[in-house]
């Protein structure tokens, strides 16, 4: 159980932060920028619930965005504890695949409803499609930091851990798609539609 009772503490005063097992790092890290950036998804798509509420679908889109952002805490805790082979006294939080197949799973019921693309999609249509665009680009920038810090010396990540942004990416863009009316109400990108100047 997390207990919170004072928010400040001065600890990071001089630019570092501790992770999960103590260890002290500099606040602009890899692994820091890393999770702070999986905060910052799990932020964006708090905003996109707040653009869907009140609305209906046949999937509860809500109680799906709202199981992504708790299992995003639990990814912000397995990256903030690299497996260094150390033997701990508790066993680490780490995602597992049961969390991934989930994720496709909800993918898969999402894009049974919607019509095949024949052109990328502009982000947009609605308040809560634009939104969830939104949140889909930041995840693409924390899987893109999450690779980085895989790549580098003595940065463990785990696989299951760079599957689930991986497939919470894809499951952004098709629920943007779905809220927008199951896709009637997206902007599709036209190749080249401005190129000709002063034409419109």
């Amino acid at each position: 159980m997390v207990v919170l009772n004072k928010i400040y503490t001065r600890t990071g005063d001089k630019g570092t932060t501790a992770l999960g097992s103590g260890e002290r790092v500099r606040k602009d890290s890899l692994r820091v920028s890393a999770y702070g950036t999986v905060d910052e998804t799990n932020a964006v798509i708090g905003m996109a619930r707040v653009h869907l509420a009140g609305l209906s679908f046949p999937l509860d889109v809500d109680a799906i965005l709202g199981r992504i952002q708790n299992d995003l805490f639990d990814l912000g805790a397995d990256l903030c504890l690299p497996d260094r082979g150390k033997p701990l006294p508790y066993e680490p939080l780490r995602i597992v695949p049961e969390q991934v197949a989930r994720l496709e799973n909800e993918i898969d019921a999402m894009n049974a409803e919607l019509k095949p693309l024949r052109s990328f999609v502009l982000p947009g249509g609605t308040a809560g499609a634009a939104a969830l665009h939104v949140a889909r680009t930041v995840c693409r920038r924390a899987e893109r930091l999450i690779v980085e810090l895989a790549a580098a010396p003595d940065e463990p990540v785990s696989e299951a851990a760079i599957r689930y942004l991986n497939r919470l990416s894809d499951l952004l863009f098709v629920a943007s798609r779905y809220v927008n009316d199951r896709g009637d109400r997206d902007v599709l990108w036209v190749p080249g539609q401005n190129r000709e100047g002063g034409k419109t």
